[in-house]
């Protein structure tokens, strides 16, 4: 299903049902006692429908769960297209990961209603839903049968109304990065000050995802080889790997021509680039490569077939130089150092965690322009200059200042 026909049936059917739902759950508190979380918790639901990056993001969330609940079953629920990665980090067992396919709408039905009765039949507790203003994720907190429901709240404004049924809601902060706002839906499970919060603990921004893929030395060994050898411009030279994509979000791109500049600096200075994406974004890949001009500007979209071959990737290069998107995420799984672009949407709410990354902004006036008040529609008709503003040179050399410093400290010059 498209994103904008998504879009407009969370819009125009979701805020009916959710008033219905609303109306319905107000009528049945006259009678009940208010949801208090239990602190031997048997199953707690977690709603994640985002991209496969905000799951990387989760991840202080999930550690701070377990944590609390120890004895608890995690459940997720998800698309079913951004499965592989919670299967990938291990975030709880098969039998726990429950998912919902989007492609038709015949089929996301279905699926709701399949998931909904699974749930109920299981006896959740709790359901954190971490969707912003989403009302389709806010039914779905409803019909999985949780008495205890946390999730965002957006209190007076205006044109997101989601109902009134979340029972532990808190206001989505766009001051502070949501990994510290998924946190603060934990602590709302405990609170007895709703909606504001005012008894949540401080928090610091998470040092890192708190999350893991585990190699071995020689499976990493074996994948260089098996780079090298499909690959031959990656053979005893340095990689950095650019990621020009846009993703379901064009608008979230550095320019083409910015990436050819870059890409042009570190080939004559003896790296070899590699261009990772999809394989839709193989079309793209070539036009760069024309671009450049260098035989060390290798064409890598859709050679890694899973997220654990790309973390492998991410492990053989140096350096990732990436628009916002999943690719920023994932690389702090790794040891990879990451540039990472954003101008629609800002580092200081969906920044990479860790300290291997550098957020790229401009600062222009309009930026950010996607944000959950407008469902992530800008209104700059694709004329990004938040990102076009920010000019290729000056990314060079930062690239460069970096590679040619060893982690040690000591000066390395790329590979002959």
């Amino acid at each position: 299903m498209k994103l904008q026909t998504q879009r407009l049936i969370d819009r125009w059917l979701g805020q009916v049902l959710c008033g219905v739902v609303s109306g319905w759950v107000r009528l049945a508190g006259l009678w009940r006692k208010p949801a208090v979380m239990p602190q031997d918790a048997r199953h707690i639901l977690v709603i994640l429908l985002s991209e496969m990056g905000s799951i990387v993001l989760a991840g202080p969330m999930f550690a701070a769960l377990r944590q609390r609940y120890p004895h608890a079953a995690i459940h997720i629920l998800q698309l079913k297209k951004n499965q592989e990665v919670t299967r990938l980090l291990s975030l709880t067992e098969a039998a726990h990961m429950h998912s919902i396919d989007d492609s038709s709408g015949l089929a996301l039905v279905a699926d709701i209603l399949r998931v909904s009765a699974k749930l109920r039949a299981l006896g959740m507790d709790a359901v954190i839903d971490c969707e912003l203003f989403s009302r389709v994720s806010a039914l779905l907190s409803f019909a999985c049968g949780a008495p205890v429901r946390t999730g965002f709240t957006p209190h007076t404004q205006e044109g997101l109304y989601r109902g009134s049924f979340i029972t532990h809601a808190i206001p989505y902060n766009p001051y502070q990065h949501i990994s510290l706002q998924f946190l603060s839906l934990v602590d709302a499970l405990q609170a007895g000050s709703m909606p504001r919060n005012k008894a949540a603990p401080l928090r610091s921004l998470p040092q890192d995802s708190s999350l893991s893929v585990p190699f071995t030395p020689a499976e990493l060994a074996a994948y260089r080889d098996n780079l090298g050898q499909d690959h031959p411009a990656t053979q005893s030279k340095r990689i950095v790997l650019l990621y020009a994509g846009g993703g379901i979000l064009p608008e979230r791109a550095w320019p083409q021509a910015h990436y050819a500049r870059v890409a042009q600096g570190l080939c004559q200075s003896g790296f070899t680039v590699g261009l990772i994406g999809l394989k839709d974004d193989a079309a793209l890949a070539r036009e760069l490569q024309a671009m450049v001009g260098s035989d060390l500007c290798i064409d890598l979209t859709g050679y890694t077939r899973s997220i654990r071959e790309l973390l492998m990737l991410f492990y053989a290069a140096d350096l990732l130089i990436t628009n916002d998107g999943g690719p920023g995420h994932f690389a702090t799984l790794t040891p990879i150092q990451t540039m990472v672009f954003f101008g629609p949407e800002t580092g200081k709410l969906y920044g990479p965690l860790g300290q291997r990354n550098v957020v790229l902004e401009s600062g222009i006036a309009c930026s950010p322009c996607l944000s959950a008040y407008n469902h992530r529609l800008t209104f700059c008709d694709g004329d990004n200059q938040c990102l076009k503003r920010i000019a290729p040179d000056p990314v060079l050399d930062q690239a460069l200042a970096f590679l040619h410093t060893q982690r040690g400290g000591q000066a390395m010059a790329p590979s002959a």
